[in-house]
């Protein structure tokens, strides 16, 4: 009796154990792609140029992710998506800005090689 409850005890807590795992998944079982934050193109990162105003950066970017209170001359845009079974992309974009105008960005976006030859 006793051995009957304790394997229907275990048999349980293995169970929940496999269910509960994030890393587990069950094969056929479509998983959706999530995406959060800005969505962020390369065509957007080419109209970006020093001097340009916050409006201007936000006609461009949108609003950003992060409103940090502390620190209004840094923008954050952070951007993240994960699709079924895929690892989690985690792509981040900061604006830094002086005196109102956009002084460089800096993250896991670069501009085109023609776009930054026709700047200098």
């Amino acid at each position: 009796m006793i051995t009957r409850v304790f394997r229907s005890a275990l048999a349980i807590l293995a169970i929940s154990n496999i269910v509960g795992c994030s890393n587990f998944y069950f094969p056929g079982v479509y998983r959706i792609t999530v995406q959060q934050g800005n969505v962020i193109s390369q065509t957007m990162i080419d109209k970006l140029k020093p001097g340009m105003s916050k409006s201007q950066v936000l006609f461009v970017l949108g609003n950003p992710v992060l409103d940090d209170h502390l620190n209004k001359n840094r923008w954050d845009y952070i951007y993240t998506i994960q699709s079924g079974n895929i690892e989690r992309v985690v792509r981040e974009l900061h604006l830094h800005f002086i005196e109102e105008r956009l002084s460089h960005f800096e993250g896991d976006f670069k501009p085109t090689e023609s776009t930054a030859d026709a700047t200098t």
